[in-house]
């Protein structure tokens, strides 16, 4: 078994036991893979190990790899800040897109989104700790963008995300994660259609699990310390 066979066992392992420990079903909970900054080779490991979904940061080197190993069908998830003027490739290259936080950005991303493919499953990123380098919506805002990314035509709002700021104090984590909670119940009882909640990393898996994450985004638990300095200074596995 390879050195990241093995740790994706343990981390699947990680999730069996805090989704159980939850009193859920561990099957409910997708591993989605941050494979951002290593490269093709190390994704290749990981699906031959069974992962099917991974997670890219960076617009070029994600769409590089996407090309590179288009013939394994894997599900392309992109995860960082995006910018307006990178959404075409964004919009024809991924599958899912988590980090909507600007209706412009969610217009682009519809507008550009090539009419043969399914429509582009995205999330909106909510800032549940109101740190002002964190990317994404406040929470009193999330609502109305919400219902505005639902309307558009060639996205499918699935559900929300968050990157809370790092603490070792797991009740301060699982407050912040059940605010995401607390609007992804309000928004589905406002008639949205939502089933996801993109939380938890590496670090926060378990209390992300115990308040209802459906997708945990983990990267250096599987692959090791990052392969080189990121570009971006917001974390997201």
């Amino acid at each position: 078994m390879t050195t990241i066979a093995a740790r994706l066992d343990a981390v699947r392992a990680r999730i069996a036991a805090a989704a159980r420990h939850a009193g859920r079903d561990p099957a409910d909970v997708k591993l989605l893979a941050v494979s951002k900054t290593w490269p093709a080779e190390a994704v290749r490991e990981a699906a031959a190990a069974g992962q099917r979904a991974f997670g890219e940061n960076y617009v070029q080197e994600g769409v590089d790899k996407v090309e590179a190993l288009r013939a394994l069908g894997l599900e392309w998830h992109f995860i960082g800040p995006l910018q307006s003027n990178k959404t075409r490739p964004v919009a024809n290259a991924f599958d899912w897109v988590h980090g909507i936080d600007r209706l412009k950005i969610a217009e682009r991303l519809s507008a550009q989104r090539d009419v043969h493919l399914p429509p582009l499953d995205v999330c909106i990123q909510v800032n549940v700790s109101g740190e002002d380098s964190k990317s994404g919506v406040a929470p009193v805002e999330a609502g109305a963008l919400a219902h505005a990314v639902a309307a558009l035509p060639r996205l499918r709002l699935r559900g929300l995300m968050c990157i809370p700021e790092p603490s070792a104090d797991e009740a301060v984590l699982r407050a912040r994660f059940a605010v995401l909670r607390g609007l992804y119940d309000e928004l589905r009882a406002a008639g949205l259609a939502l089933d996801t909640l993109s939380m938890g990393m590496s670090h926060d898996l378990e209390p992300a699990i115990a308040e209802g994450a459906s997708i945990v985004r983990v990267g250096t638990a599987i692959f090791g310390e990052r392969a080189r300095t990121a570009p971006t200074p917001t974390p997201t596995a």
